[in-house]
């Protein structure tokens, strides 16, 4: 069954902003905490952005912090990424989990930023 479905992402101009959702069944989202993830092109691995507790504090990782939000609606079971003054160093492909991450991991959404 899927668990997490990313969207959202699409292909932007520097300084233009898009907004990610991610929407999580109820056993992964409910009561955890909630992160976004980048996975920079022709790299393995994912970095974390942003995560936000399941009482809503925020956390941004230093490239991100001022320009990203995160965001999370208990009702919908889904988390946001608020993503402003991007650059083409924020491309990549975006995914969602909870922290600690399920290993079923979504399809994440392409984020791709021009000059």
């Amino acid at each position: 069954q899927v668990q997490l479905v990313e969207s959202g992402g699409g292909l932007v101009q520097a300084r233009e902003s898009l907004r990610l959702s991610c929407t999580a069944s109820g056993s992964v989202f409910n009561g955890n905490t909630m992160a976004w993830l980048r996975q920079a092109p022709g790299n393995q691995q994912r970095e974390l952005v942003a995560f936000i507790s399941h009482t809503g504090f925020p956390n941004y990782a230093a490239p991100y912090k001022g320009r990203f939000t995160i965001s999370r609606d208990d009702a919908k079971n889904t988390v946001y990424l608020q993503m402003n003054t991007l650059k083409p160093e924020d491309t990549g492909v975006y995914y969602c989990n909870k922290i600690p991450p399920i290993d079923s991991w979504g399809q994440g959404t392409q984020v791709t930023v021009s000059a």
